[in-house]
């Protein structure tokens, strides 16, 4: 309880000279200024202060983030929270939720210093500068997550950065924020995907189409191929896996700014598919900033499980499917956004019929340029889109 006082004391004089307001406006959408996200702070300490002033046991509501029934499809958006949603309520007089109280408070103290002073920081910073406070970076990462759906503020808002994982290459020149050109075709290897997306700016491409490829492996050997150049002029972009933040709001800017067709590669089984659905729809747990990271343009391009049949990939090239895969199809097919791609819907009861799966690398069996040479050419020649 010491913890969670401290940091009220330390936020409740930036209060004292403020009239108290019992009910402010917090509306989605918008630009949101460093003074809205101050606004907001303040009002959710006032509410805490205000508890402690009668007496009583303060405590903070969170929308659960992890409950398909707080979600509502939208096909031009894609996954977005519900105004009603289940909530969590954190309190401070509970053994169980008080830690996470004291450390939401830690938070927000040192959001309210960053937008005041208008730096930035990383959660990993965040976490570095008290290791033992936190415990673990994934804790850093939670609460944020949780204080962006709170305040309804963007991650950037709250001049909170992610580490990128992601990397990028191709036909494109951007500046990032603090002026710096960035050339991703200037060399033979890729650019890490900026940390500070949302400030970039002068975007300069003649880009057919932007590729987005699952894996790191498949990204370096298109890479390796020059496929950028080859085939057509074009943006490829990996999250390495599940996508972080960065690598989906490079997406949305890429598609916001250049207006040109998105494509996914991605394995033929069902994580492979979640990951598309990622960038196209979003996620559950960032279903609040939707409007933000999802791009509802994004097409399958492939690996398409019919595909396997089509091609006549070895079998001694398919994997077995396994209980996680099940579980993970299973999941996949009660998605609220699966209906409205009827032909998504196709393929995957082709992979439950076969309980087989294919990675990228499997065209590999048909011949080692495969990929590159016939597969993608084909599949963006018979779309017309090059």
């Amino acid at each position: 309880m010491s913890e969670q006082l401290a940091e009220v004391d330390r936020l409740r004089a930036s209060l004292l000279s403020k009239p108290r307001v019992s009910d402010p406006p917090l509306p989605d959408g918008g630009e949101i200024t460093g003074e809205d996200v101050l606004f907001r702070i303040e009002h959710m300490v006032q509410s805490v202060v205000g508890s402690l002033s009668a007496g009583e046991a303060p405590a903070l509501v969170i929308r659960n983030r992890a409950l398909w029934s707080n979600i509502r499809f939208d096909d031009s958006i894609g996954l977005q929270t519900v105004s009603d949603s289940t909530v969590t309520t954190v309190r401070s007089d509970c053994s169980s939720s008080v830690a996470r109280f004291a450390l939401t408070l830690k938070l927000l103290s040192v959001i309210y210093k960053l937008v005041q002073s208008n730096t930035y920081a990383t959660k990993r910073d965040i976490y570095y500068n008290d290791t033992q406070l936190f415990g673990s970076q994934r804790t850093v990462d939670l609460i944020v997550d949780d204080i962006s759906c709170m305040l309804r503020v963007p991650r950037r808002g709250l001049h909170v950065l992610a580490t990128s994982k992601g990397f990028i290459t191709g036909d494109l020149c951007y500046t990032e924020e603090d002026g710096s050109r960035v050339n991703c075709e200037s060399s033979s290897t890729p650019i890490l995907v900026s940390s500070n997306v949302c400030g970039i700016k002068n975007i300069v491409s003649s880009a057919k189409f932007i590729l987005i490829v699952e894996k790191d492996a498949t990204f370096q050997r298109l890479l390796d191929d020059d496929f950028c150049t080859k085939l057509a002029p074009c943006i490829m972009i990996t999250g390495k896996g599940v996508p972080d933040v960065n690598s989906r709001l490079m997406v949305r800017k890429l598609w916001d700014s250049l207006l040109i067709p998105v494509f996914a590669l991605v394995d033929a089984d069902p994580h492979g598919i979640e990951i598309m659905c990622i960038y196209k729809y979003g996620s559950l747990s960032m279903s609040f900033e939707a409007h933000n990271l999802t791009v509802p343009a994004v097409m399958w391009l492939g690996l398409l499980p019919s595909d396997i049949e089509r091609l006549n990939v070895p079998k001694d090239a398919l994997i077995p499917f396994t209980k996680t895969d099940h579980s993970k199809l299973n999941s996949l097919q009660k998605r609220p956004y699966i209906t409205s791609q009827p032909l998504w819907e196709k393929e995957m009861e082709l992979m439950l019929k076969w309980k087989l799966k294919a990675e990228i690398q499997s065209l590999t069996s048909i011949a080692p340029d495969f990929l590159t040479r016939v597969y993608l050419p084909n599949k963006l020649h018979y779309g017309g889109w090059i």
